[in-house]
């Protein structure tokens, strides 16, 4: 089973590296990676370059697109693996056994989809946990309550990933949202769940520091009633969601300064 991971990239020079390496250093031997650049300006480009040059990057690109999930988009089009995943270019896998284990339950069970949990840490110390997103079981009467996986831990096969479409370039910050609406709640696909943490994140990413309070809301009421849901209570049902994981972060902060 061939693992595509596509990350997207836009001015990211001081993190592209460790993102790059972190796919390098998994421990399964069929992954490939490709990168999607947005023609950056700040040296992203030569970065990425020179790991594609040490074979480390499988395929990339840079030329202007109209924003994250543009470029998500290409990089799914130009994937031949079995299972399709991303890795944003702030962010890195926990450790090298990650892909091993997310094929391991795809070969074991059959499933559409594998899913996972996620660190949001801080940008400078990327040893401090700000949100702790154990995502939990998956029920489809949850997407309908606001609920919904990390989006970066889903890994989806490239079959069932071409059938249901691909992102809808129309959101700023909702299309994986929106995305995970249409596999999770309108196609009863085979899903699972693999309790395991699978990636961390910098705070900062489009969707936590790149747009307003404002724009996140209206897009993601707009998300909601495109697929019939009424659109507002479910946004807070998804706010709600939240909570624990941020406090679960703080009681862990809290007991390590202890």
């Amino acid at each position: 089973m061939k693992v595509s991971i596509i990350t997207s990239c836009f001015n990211r020079r001081q993190t592209i590296g460790q993102t790059i390496e972190s796919v390098a250093a998994q421990d399964y031997p069929r992954i490939e990676h490709i990168v999607v650049d947005g023609a950056s300006t700040d040296g992203s480009v030569d970065v990425i370059a020179g790991y594609r040059d040490r074979k480390m990057v499988d395929k990339m690109v840079s030329e202007p697109d109209s924003g994250m999930y543009e470029a998500i988009n290409k990089g799914i089009r130009m994937a031949t693996g079995d299972v399709v995943g991303l890795l944003h270019s702030d962010d890195f896998f926990v450790d090298s056994r990650v892909v091993s284990d997310i094929v391991a339950l795809f070969r074991a069970t059959g499933a559409d989809v594998v899913y996972g949990n996620g660190l949001y840490v801080d940008a400078a110390d990327t040893s401090r946990v700000v949100r702790n997103w154990v995502s939990g079981r998956y029920r489809r009467w949850k997407v309908r309550l606001g609920w919904l996986p990390l989006h970066p831990t889903v890994y989806i096969r490239r079959d069932v990933l071409m059938r249901l479409g691909l992102y809808d370039e129309s959101y700023r910050v909702a299309s994986d949202s929106d995305f995970l609406v249409r596999c999770l709640y309108e196609n009863r696909l085979h899903v699972e769940y693999l309790n395991r943490y699978f990636v961390k994140m910098r705070m900062g990413g489009l969707s936590t520091g790149g747009a307003s309070r404002s724009s996140v809301w209206r897009e993601d009421v707009r998300m909601y009633r495109s697929h019939g849901f009424w659109g507002v209570p479910e946004k807070l049902l998804k706010m709600g969601w939240k909570v624990p994981q941020y406090i679960d972060a703080k009681l862990r902060a809290r007991f390590r300064d202890d």
